[in-house]
């Protein structure tokens, strides 16, 4: 049952960065659609036919996926250990999983309401400038914008040596097939890493100008990519990326090797009465 919530997990994410990349797509082909963040994209699901049920099946499937990285956070099935590297991966996992758990509330409420006005004004500055309220904040906010520029250079050599390819079992795959599927995964983590360090960037340009307007989220970073000589062709390209970073998760949903049959055995086991 575990498994199936978690990979249901990975195939809504993969659905949500879809729509994020054929909006997006659409924009810079000129066509319609908009540059938008995740939020967006549920405000995006929630105006179409069925809307509702599909944020249902969307909130479930981001609770797995949450749940899952709250697993490898503190159950660590990956054995990544307490040295400093593994640290750090279970504390990216824990953000992962406190952001997904977010996103999955979010999923609901808009599923249960009647509400579809996305009017919040910008949330992320909002947090920005709580922070730099603090002492020593804007520190905290620069150390952010190092951390996310970090997490996008490991993305990158993450695609560059194909670390991902390990995690899948593509063995009922013909050689072609895999070589396809593997570079259009590698594409994906790419732009994804190219995001991460764009979204660090405006993190760093907010604690330097100690302005907390400066800070983007997905929605803003598309936008300035946008904005910049041969703009289409740049969001076009990131676009591009973010659908193929689409079907990185499905193909996860699909092929990631999971411990969570274990997991649950192991969690069962140590409840005292059934």
């Amino acid at each position: 049952m575990l498994e199936k919530l978690v990979r249901l997990g990975y195939a809504t994410k993969g659905a949500v960065y879809g729509l994020i990349g054929i909006l997006a797509l659409e924009t810079a082909f000129g066509v319609g659609g908009k540059t938008t963040d995740s939020s967006g994209a549920l405000l995006t699901i929630a105006s179409q036919p069925f809307g509702k049920f599909l944020l249902i099946v969307i909130a479930i499937g981001l609770a797995g996926y949450a749940i899952w990285r709250l697993i490898e956070t503190f159950i660590d099935p990956e054995n990544k250990g307490t040295d400093a590297k593994g640290i750090g991966a279970r504390i990216g996992y824990l953000s992962s999983g406190i952001a997904y758990s977010a996103l999955s509330i979010e999923a609901a409420s808009l599923a249960l309401r009647a509400n579809r006005s996305s009017g919040n004004g910008n949330s992320t500055a909002d947090w920005t400038a709580r922070v730099m309220a603090q002492p020593f904040g804007r520190w905290l906010v620069g150390l952010a914008g190092a951390i996310a520029i970090g997490v996008g250079l490991y993305l990158m050599y993450k695609a560059y040596k194909v670390k991902f390819r390990r995690k899948m079992d593509l063995s009922e795959l013909s050689t072609e097939q895999e070589k396809l599927l593997v570079q259009v995964c590698r594409f994906g983590v790419a732009a994804r890493g190219l995001v991460f360090m764009a979204i660090g960037f405006f993190i760093l340009q907010a604690a330097y100008q100690v302005d907390p307007n400066e800070v983007r989220g997905l929605d803003g970073v598309l936008q300035a990519f946008a904005a910049q000589p041969f703009g289409k062709v740049l969001l076009a390209f990131v676009a591009l990326g973010l659908v193929a970073y689409a079907i990185y998760l499905l193909v996860q949903a699909r092929y990631l090797r999971l411990k969570a049959d274990e997991v649950e055995d192991d969690i069962e086991s140590k409840i005292p009465f059934r």
